[in-house]
């Protein structure tokens, strides 16, 4: 069982970073705007560049119409390609840079504790242990900045480039595909065959070993309480088994929505589908909702978990830290968000981990994304719902809400293209849903379970206790939820400075 629960729990967290590739981009698109190289506050602006920069901060959705529209020459693509490079490359030095000295100041405090420990007073040592347990905190932060948050930032504004460069030939092609009718043997084609045909054997197998997994999750406490309204569960439950029913999943499909500020939804094995709290409070309209909960679908219906779990490093190499980051990245007893990651210094303890370590397929996501896109246009959604929920979280500005968005995962311009061909290739619907009555309602109750979970929240203690009790956090981090990622990288860099506490 506990091998099971270990291979589950990876399982469970490549589920939660399904959307990982889709959020710091909106917060570095205006630096493309600001500065040639966003680590240079004072970069000149060439002004051969300025629409094509202008271009970067255009939603994805927006970009795909107006692609095949414009006329950038390769050097043009070429140029802002280096810039964007550059940008990256002296942001992520800077921080590096940053990481590097609050080790250093680490280094010399722990010097000085250990050599003048005889003579300290209990209020000096006490402040000795509080500016260690900050300078740690920062040093992770800068980290995590350097190593994920920066370059994953820059990885989506290139993703737009490759849209703008690539977009208006692939869009040719798949009008050639729809005329000639070759679009119709692309795999999973055949559509009007969905329910009737088979994507993966033996789904029932899994049963099991999701009902296990479940089971050992909500004992070890990784399972945040689900959300106690009868109507918000009934609700999320009905639009689930209303696109399972239109899909190719076999087995019964159990629906719980979860207390967690994440922005995410997540699938195990065997039908069991969880939907947190802070994915239904982002979406906007049930057609969005159903693109998510289609998705995840879909990788219970390709049995895509079952699959991985035959990967023998995730469940054992990477199992303790994939059990914390599935601690974290749900809630876990505390329903800790990224603001109080950040705090608690959270990204010490393994959160970020390679998914090419985990043997984590890109083509699986890609996978769901297609087959999940199918699933909503066979129930009578807008399939064009999916793709407006993962440009929004591609465009999302100022701050980020999940600590899954620290991730790549696949390419975006790819998985983006990809989507908008599949609804391409789909037969017309005379209608498709797009928003609810019931939809609406059911954000009208949240709204105060929200804000009630979000108050209750505050001040909860970490799941990582600070080992000094009493410390004041540093007077400034390197980032704040608020923040925009460009804005770090566009301001004049700055030293980093001891947290507050004398060493």
């Amino acid at each position: 069982m506990k091998d099971i629960f270990r291979s589950m729990l990876a399982v469970f967290l490549t589920a939660q970073l399904s959307f990982a590739g889709l959020t710091l981009e909106g917060c570095a698109a205006r630096s493309a705007a600001k500065a040639a190289d966003p680590g240079n506050a004072s970069a000149a602006q060439p002004k051969q560049m300025t629409p094509l920069r202008a271009l970067l901060q255009k939603p994805f959705v927006e970009l795909f119409d107006v692609a095949p529209t414009l006329q950038f020459t390769s050097e043009e693509i070429a140029a802002q390609r280096k810039t964007l490079e550059q940008g990256r490359s002296a942001c992520v030095r800077r921080f590096k840079d940053h990481a590097s000295q609050y080790g250093k100041q680490i280094d010399a405090a722990q010097k000085k504790l250990k050599k003048e420990s005889a003579a300290l007073s209990e209020e000096e040592r006490s402040r000795i242990h509080c500016n260690i347990q900050n300078l740690e905190l920062l040093r992770s932060e800068a980290q995590a900045l350097s190593g994920h948050a920066i370059p994953t930032a820059y990885e989506n504004l290139t993703a737009k480039l490759d849209l703008i460069e690539k977009w208006p030939a692939v869009s040719k092609q798949t009008q050639q595909q729809i005329a000639d009718g070759s679009y119709l043997k692309r795999r999973w084609g055949d559509v009007k065959d969905i329910g009737f045909r088979e994507i993966a054997a033996n789904q029932q197998d899994d049963i099991k070993k999701g009902q296990q997994a479940v089971e050992e999750m909500k004992r070890s406490g990784l399972l945040p309480p689900e959300v106690e309204d009868k109507a918000i569960q009934g609700y999320v439950n009905s639009v689930a088994q209303r696109i399972a029913q239109k899909s190719d999943l076999k087995i019964p499909l159990h629906v719980s929505v979860i207390q967690s500020r994440e922005i995410n939804a997540f699938a195990l094995p065997g039908g069991y589908l969880f939907i947190e709290r802070g994915l239904l409070e982002t979406t906007d309209d049930e057609s969005e909702l159903a693109g998510v909960i289609a998705h995840e679908i879909s990788h219970d219906a390709a049995r895509h978990s079952n699959k991985l779990m035959k990967r023998a490093t995730i469940a054992g190499i990477f199992y303790q830290a994939a059990q914390v980051a599935a601690i974290i990245l749900t809630g876990g007893a505390a329903g800790i968000g990224l603001y109080y990651a950040i705090q608690y210094g959270f990204y010490g303890l393994g959160l970020v981990l390679d998914l090419k370590l985990l043997g984590v397929s890109r083509a699986y996501e890609l996978e769901a994304d297609q087959l999940g896109i199918q699933y909503a246009w066979n129930a009578g959604y807008d399939p064009a719902g999916f793709i407006r929920f993962s440009d929004k979280m591609a465009t999302k500005e100022g701050y980020v809400n999940s600590a899954s968005w620290f991730r790549t995962h696949p390419p975006f311009y790819q998985r983006m293209a990809d989507a908008k061909r599949e609804i391409a290739f789909l037969p017309a619907k005379p209608q498709v849903a797009v928003q609810t009555a019931a939809f609406e309602q059911m954000k009208k109750e949240l709204a105060p379970i929200a804000a009630a979970a979000e108050k209750e929240e505050v001040g909860k203690p970490s799941l990582k206790m600070p080992q000094e009790q009493g410390c004041q956090p540093p007077k400034k981090l390197e980032y704040t939820p608020e923040q925009p990622i460009e804005d770090l990288c566009s301001s004049a860099p700055r030293s980093p400075e001891p947290p507050g506490t004398p060493k």
